[in-house]
């Protein structure tokens, strides 16, 4: 079931089955019911007022391998902190291009925080609309604008 909601990025939405968020994504979908959907949601919207720093709704994305270990080091990076892809290559034992792919390929943006990721003399990648400037909106909404001077 997917349901959608209005950020300062524009709208937002998220997906959940079994119980859990199993994706998210820029755009509009859909709302439903669903108390975890709902929670999200809220969640999601609290976030962006700046009243949530960390998620706690239950997240199932479906990947595995490598792209899953990473996304869990994404998880696990605290809110207006960063890392930079050499770091999780180092703390992986992957290739920090391959670190890069695996962000790319997050499939829960925002809940899971690729934006908290950066190149070694660059800003890196986003996907959301407006790419990098969502980004530093984001960092800066986190308060690590620091970096970014």
């Amino acid at each position: 079931m997917k349901g959608s909601v209005d950020t300062h990025l524009g709208p937002v939405w998220v997906e959940v089955a079994d119980g859990a968020v199993v994706a998210s994504g820029w755009g509009v979908a859909e709302g439903g019911d669903d108390p975890v959907l709902l929670a999200t949601l809220d969640e999601v919207t609290a976030y962006f007022d700046g009243r949530l720093e960390r998620f706690t709704v239950p997240l199932q994305p479906q990947v595995s391998g490598l792209t899953s270990r990473v996304l869990d080091a994404l998880s696990a990076i605290p809110f207006g902190e960063t890392r930079t892809y050499g770091d999780l290559s180092k703390d992986l034992g992957a290739p920090a291009q391959a670190i890069g792919q695996a962000c790319g390929a997050n499939p829960v943006p925002i809940l899971i925080p690729c934006h908290r990721v950066l190149g070694a003399t660059s800003l890196g990648g986003f996907s959301a609309p407006g790419g990098i400037e969502a980004k530093v909106w984001l960092l800066r909404h986190e308060g690590a604008a620091g970096l970014l001077i």
